[in-house]
């Protein structure tokens, strides 16, 4: 075991023992929670739950849950974020590389007796007094599964269901260079609680409603590529998602259809908040790692994904962007 598997070993433990110590867990996932994050927390949640330990999950407004994740199991578990505790013993966070990515819930993390944060961003802040981060984790629910070993607590059905929705989210359904022989081991171990895996995955990445095939429509045809620098970009505005009828939530996969440009080593996606801010979302096949240029605009993530959030023009940032290319 080398120095880096010891932590993350060490870091369990502590992390086991913390959740043990107390009658009620707090769990928090970052703001507009994507497959892992979700995922993650909630197969926390079913697994203490079924274990007769109480515990609480939600994330900060907007309290929406997109529209691919309806298959995940205890949806109807999640406690809005006003009803979150203001001081819990226990919180644990999930997927979120920064305090101020947890939106209303941040108070509520600096105020916790314990703080565990489980995360496998290299970019992570390291913002607990238990840090749970492995970069080389394929996905946060990667290390929830370990978590869930520590406490020698049963997987159950629905915590499977939910562990599995992460790790197809942030693997690429198993095309990304994070799909090793243990990922696969888990998907296998997983599966064996007789998954819905079909209906799972079409629900998860292939099913959209006609709306936003036509918003979808118009984001493509305004793509930009630029040539020179192997970029391609695109942007979807609020006055975009009014006049098709479509959610904020709803255009996360975007860039996951404009990363399949031949020409272009990174992708990039421009999604404008209720706020007005962009939401900036990138991707690179490998030979850019695009978690530098993320970081020096304040976000953050892996070298293949990355993101970050502005106030400027989106040309402005675009133009950003080409500077770090």
């Amino acid at each position: 075991m080398n120095g880096d598997d010891a932590a993350v070993a060490a870091s369990l433990t502590d992390a086991a023992r913390a959740i043990r110590a107390v009658p009620e867990v707090s769990l928090a996932c970052h703001v507009s929670p994507d497959g892992d994050a979700l995922g993650s927390m909630l197969a926390l949640h079913h697994v203490l739950r079924a274990a007769g330990i109480r515990s609480i999950a939600s994330f900060s407004e907007p309290f929406v849950v997109a529209s691919h994740y309806r298959m995940l199991p205890g949806l109807e578990l999640l406690t809005r974020p006003d009803a979150f505790p203001r001081e819990p013993r226990v919180m644990v966070t999930f997927d979120s590389g920064s305090l101020a990515r947890l939106g209303d819930l941040e108070p509520s993390a600096k105020a916790a007796e314990e703080l565990i944060v489980i995360d496998h961003h290299v970019s992570n802040e390291r913002y607990g007094s238990i840090n749970v981060i492995d970069p080389d984790a394929a996905a946060s629910g990667v290390l929830v599964r370990r978590l869930i070993s520590r406490l020698e607590l049963p997987l159950t059905r629905d915590a499977a269901v939910c562990l599995y929705a992460a790790l197809v989210c942030d693997t690429g359904r198993f095309q990304y260079k994070s799909t090793t022989p243990a990922v696969f081991e888990l998907a296998r171990e997983l599966a064996c609680f007789d998954l819905p895996i079909a209906e799972l995955s079409r629900t998860l990445f292939e099913e959209h409603r006609f709306a936003y095939l036509q918003l979808l429509a118009d984001a493509l045809q305004g793509a930009v590529l630029v040539p020179n620098k192997r970029f391609v970009w695109t942007k979807v505005s609020q006055a975009d998602l009014a006049r098709h009828g479509v959610t904020f939530e709803e255009v996360e996969g975007l860039i996951d259809i404009v990363r399949r440009t031949r020409e272009a080593e990174v992708a990039c996606v421009l999604k404008q908040g209720p706020d007005a801010t962009w939401r900036v979302s990138l991707r690179s096949l490998g030979s850019v790692d695009v978690r530098d240029i993320a970081e020096r605009q304040g976000g953050g993530g892996h070298r293949f994904a990355a993101g970050f959030t502005s106030d400027e023009s989106a040309e402005a940032v675009v133009a950003r962007i080409l500077d770090a290319l």
